[in-house]
């Protein structure tokens, strides 16, 4: 391998050495290397000096060919026998053949190094190491002597330390270690044909890569284990290879050399297929780690050779099947198949080809038994559920069949069902889903949903065979996938369209209805009027029509005219009734349409028609204020709701799968309840509020006569419908909490979650018409308080002297609501009621029904909004009754009862802002009690800014008490008080 040239640096006694362990090649250049071949026959000319003995040396000079790296590469390819041979010719080829991550490298190709198992080990040697040194005394090491191996330490146990010192050299151990190494020549002459570096003497002089011949070992049953045995051992790899070589390489090199399959000495050894099966393995294994010239050969011959046994085997297995020998010759071939290959599904797929259950009758059913059985456009899926039942019980009887056969049975079972899902479950299911299909769409979801319900069912109820380490519950699903997963994505398709046209459908119905019904109700009042342009105008246009008409035309009242101040104040709409005589149209109340509870479809009509526009149209609005009730429905809201629970209910039985499918399974459980909340939204609800929000702009409370029931109508049936509303959002939440939330398909932590966005899009969309509502609610209450003021109030209440003409139309009369004035009290008669009034009773009567009729309806935050708008704007508008009457001293006291009844009012509201200002109102009040003679108190109380916390300035103030009764006859005082007029100086 290395040219060697040999430099003589002094001379020597005797010839020079060859050989041993002196030879060297392949060492760096330079390197003296001492050879000791002559130091046996000097010894004795040199023994009384050492420094002779150094004499008989040689220099030599090497250089070496190929670098040490190709050289380790090319080792690798070289047969075993060769390797043994390189690692003689030097110390430097045996510390390379030797070394162990070389043997580590061909165990690994074979399988049996463990690397885990490796370290585990050394760890355990380190340890005792460490215990052992810790229990005895150190002994010194020597200079080169280095930490003895296991196999040194075997060989060569430790000596005991020297009781004397050595401070350079000496002779004596010299003499000893010279005796020894002289010795070893002597062996190694003697044994030069045998190799004992952990190749149990195995004879290295055969040729060609033959691994050894002979009679094989007569331990024939370690030679099946030795693979089985081998050790994972740092520094003993070599050893563990020489091993397996020893046995195994006679049996695979005469296997390489035989002609035909009855040549093979493994098929003369071993007799029974077991054995010969075990054996094949161990040898398929060993030739893995075969990379030497002519391996593939070597391979190909022994896969060549293992089919032949192979194919064997198949056809005693075979003929045991045909027999349904089960526990005799298919048992044990099954087990020899395992052996020889382990993982082979030559045998499993010879059983379940030939498995008698695909040809049973009774478990081939006939699918279209679902649709035939069921009404038209239906389906049933009784069958299916007994054809599931009985091919259930037809494979769990197989389970117990293959755990008797097979050593692995758990994996030939599971590639039984997958046998059964394609011939038997996909030959019954598709045809049912496609013919379902073109009957009727919802049947075919039906189907789909429920037969993977059942086949889950199915496959959960399988008994596989004991011993398997399968995830029952993964293969199911895995499974089911494989039979679903071509009809999914028609499925969702068909399922998102379905719903969606149903629940469009549904509520389009209901908005027909309602069409038709006001269709109806406006045909009827309106239809006896040939003049179909008037029917554009409002209520006030019709009205101004009638009280423009000359006043003999008009009928009157008790003989008086309807314009007289002495006539009857009930003419705020006058109607002709049928007889021709005069009625007044009723005010809008909040009725059950049609006279039945819980009817709002229908629409109220009267039983006959009116001859007069005015009172057509009267009619006509209370109807449509009355219909404020029935602009959505909780029912449409709660079969829309139970139609998405149905198709979500469908959908979300195939989340289970996970993955991909049951990623897109989620995917549209959340579109389904998106698609919900978009038609009940925007489809239902907010329309409804938003002719909600119309209605109540045309109501008018001067074109009512009755005033004087327990509410505003429009507002009260709004309130009302704010009520349903509410109900409808309580019930999405449930839905969404029950259905989504809960089961984990949506994160309510989740804000960019789609179901979760919709939903509070929804919310904010009922919130803002709910608002848009009340503020017109607002509104039309506060039209009705002051309509109260203006008619109900008498102008003695707070002038309990008499009042004059001018005065009386201060007190609030309007033009066509002309109120008489009460009958003047007699001389000295005082009212002793110190009370409130009636007016300011009914008109806080009215705002509290109203306020509270929210409460529970709507969040806190909405209801604050509406309280305080409402409290503001009845604090206008009392502010706006007060500056058209006129009040007395006496009067004064009914009017702080009032203001009282007031601030207690808006104390129940809790809400402190609001509070300020019907305190500063009832301070107000208090300018009306002083007395003329007090003019100048009257005047500082006015002037004072912070008696009424900023709320009134002084110029307003100031306007307020010009409505006292005797404003004239103090007037001069307040202001010469007020702007300093009795200033001597000026």
């Amino acid at each position: 391998m290395s040219n060697i040239t040999p430099l003589r640096r002094a001379p020597t006694a005797g010839g020079v050495g060859g050989g041993g362990r002196g030879g060297g090649g392949g060492g760096v250049v330079g390197i003296p290397k001492v050879t000791a071949a002559t130091a046996g026959q000097k010894y004795h000319q040199h023994s009384t000096s050492i420094l002779k003995t150094l004499q008989a040396t040689e220099m030599l000079d090497t250089k070496p060919v190929l670098p040490a790296e190709i050289i380790a590469t090319i080792l690798d390819y070289l047969p075993v026998p060769d390797l043994l041979r390189f690692a003689r010719t030097s110390r430097r080829y045996r510390e390379m053949v030797y070394d162990d991550t070389r043997w580590v490298a061909r165990l690994k190709s074979m399988g049996v190094w463990d690397e885990a198992e490796a370290r585990r080990r050394f760890e355990d040697a380190v340890q005792r190491r460490r215990q052992q040194s810790v229990s005895s005394p150190t002994t010194p090491v020597g200079r080169g002597q280095g930490i003895p191996t296991a196999q040194q330490q075997q060989h060569h146990p430790p000596q005991p330390a020297a009781r004397r010192e050595s401070l350079f050299f000496d002779a004596d151990l010299e003499q000893e270690r010279r005796q020894q190494e002289l010795l070893q020549i002597q062996l190694q002459k003697q044994q030069i044909s045998d190799l004992r570096d952990g190749f149990e003497t195995m004879k290295v002089s055969g040729g060609g890569g033959g691994g050894g011949g002979g009679e094989p070992p007569r331990d024939v049953e370690g030679l099946l284990l030795v693979v089985d045995k081998a050790r994972s051992i740092r520094g003993q790899a070599r050893q563990e290879y020489g091993r397996i070589y020893g046995a195994l390489a006679p049996f695979y090199f005469d296997l390489a050399r035989a002609k035909t399959h009855t040549d093979p000495l493994v098929f003369k050894v071993f007799r029974d297929p077991d054995r010969q099966a075990r054996m094949l393995a161990n040898l398929r294994a060993f030739a893995k780690s075969d990379w030497a010239d002519g391996a593939e050969g070597r391979r190909e011959k022994l896969e060549g050779m293992t089919g032949i046994f192979e194919s064997a085997v198949l056809r005693e297995f075979e003929q045991g099947y045909e027999f349904w020998d089960v526990d005799g010759r298919m048992k044990k071939y099954a087990h020899v198949l395992e052996v020889l290959n382990p993982g082979s599904s030559a045998g499993v797929e010879l059983f379940i080809q030939k498995h008698p259950i695909f040809g049973d009758r009774e478990v081939l059913a006939n699918a279209m038994d679902c649709v035939n059985q069921a009404m038209a456009d239906s389906i049933t899926l009784e069958p299916s559920r007994r054809f599931f039942e009985v091919l259930g019980r037809k494979v769990n009887e197989q389970s117990g069949i293959i755990g008797r056969i097979f050593p692995r049975p758990e994996r030939v079972f599971w590639g039984f069902v997958d046998k059964v899902r394609e011939e038997i479950m996909v030959e019954y299911i598709t045809p049912l889903f496609d013919d379902a299909h073109q009957r009727s769409i919802p049947s075919y979801l039906r189907a789909v949903s429920g037969i993977f319900e059942q086949t889950m069912l199915f496959l959960r109820t399988l008994t596989p065979p004991k011993g398997g380490e399968v995830d029952q519950e993964a293969k199911a699903k895995e499974i089911a996938l494989k039979i679903f997963e071509p009809h999914f994505d028609m499925y969702l398709q068909d399922e998102i369209d379905t719903f969606t046209a149903q629940a469009e459908s549904e509520v389009g119905e209901w908005e027909k209805k309602l069409s038709e019904q006001e269709a109806t109700a406006e045909s009827f009042y309106m239809g006896s009027f040939a003049n179909r342009q008037a029917d554009k105008k409002d209520f006030l246009t019709s009205f101004k029509k009638v009280v423009m008409m000359p006043v003999t035309v008009l009928p009157t009242s008790l003989g008086l005219p309807l314009g007289s101040p002495f006539a009857s104040s009930k003419p705020a709409a006058v109607a002709v009734a049928g007889n021709g005589g005069l009625s007044t149209p009723g005010r809008a109340e909040s009725p059950v349409p049609g006279g039945t509870p819980g009817d709002r479809t229908s629409s109220p009509i009267p039983g006959k028609a009116f001859a007069d526009e005015l009172a057509a149209k009267a009619a006509l609005m209370t109807s449509r204020l009355e219909g404020i009730k029935s602009l959505f429905s909780i029912e449409v809201a709660l079969s829309l709701v139970h139609g998405a629970k149905a198709s979500l209910g469908r959908v979300a039985v195939f989340i289970q799968l996970g993955g991909q499918v049951g990623g897109e399974a989620r995917e549209m459980c959340e579109t389904i309840f998106v698609t919900l909340l978009r038609i009940l939204g925007n489809g239902h609800v907010k329309p409804g509020f938003d002719k909600a929000v119309t209605h109540l702009s045309q109501y008018n409370p001067r074109e009512v006569s009755e005033h004087d029931k327990g509410g505003v109508a429009p507002l009260v049936t709004f309130i009302e419908l704010v009520n349903v509303g509410d109900l409808i959002s309580q019930m999405i939440d449930v839905f969404y909490e029950q259905q989504l939330a809960q089961p984990k398909i949506a994160d309510r932590n989740d804000f960019l979650d789609p179901a979760g966005m919709a939903k509070k899009k929804f919310e904010q969309m009922l919130d803002e018409s709910v608002a848009a509502g009340l503020n017109k609610g607002i509104d039309v209450l506060m039209d009705e308080v002051e309509y109260i003021c203006a008619t109900t109030q008498s102008p003695t209440d707070y002038n309990p002297g008499g009042i004059t003409a001018p005065d009386s139309i201060l007190s609030g009369t309007i033009p066509g609501m002309e109120k008489a004035p009460a009958p003047k009290p007699p001389v000295g008669a005082i009212d002793m009621d110190i009370g409130p009034s009636k007016t300011a009773q009914r008109i806080k009567d009215l705002v509290a029904s109203h306020t509270s009729m929210l409460v529970g309806s709507t969040d806190k935050s909405m209801l604050d909004v509406f309280n305080g708008e409402v409290g503001l704007r009845l604090f206008t508008a009392v502010c706006k009754h007060l500056k058209r009457q006129r009040i007395s001293t006496e009067g004064a006291i009914k009017l702080i009862a009032d203001m009282n009844l007031y601030f207690e009012y808006i104390r129940t509201l809790k809400n402190k802002d609001l509070l300020a200002y019907f305190k500063a109102l009832r301070e107000l009040s208090q300018i009306y009690l002083i007395d003329a003679k007090h003019a100048k108190e009257m005047a500082t109380i006015i002037a004072d800014g912070d008696r009424f916390g900023g709320i009134f300035r002084a110029e307003e103030v100031y306007e307020y008490a010009e409505r006292r009764a005797d404003w004239y006859q103090v007037k001069r005082e307040v202001e010469r008080a007020m702007y300093g007029l009795e200033c001597c100086v000026m």
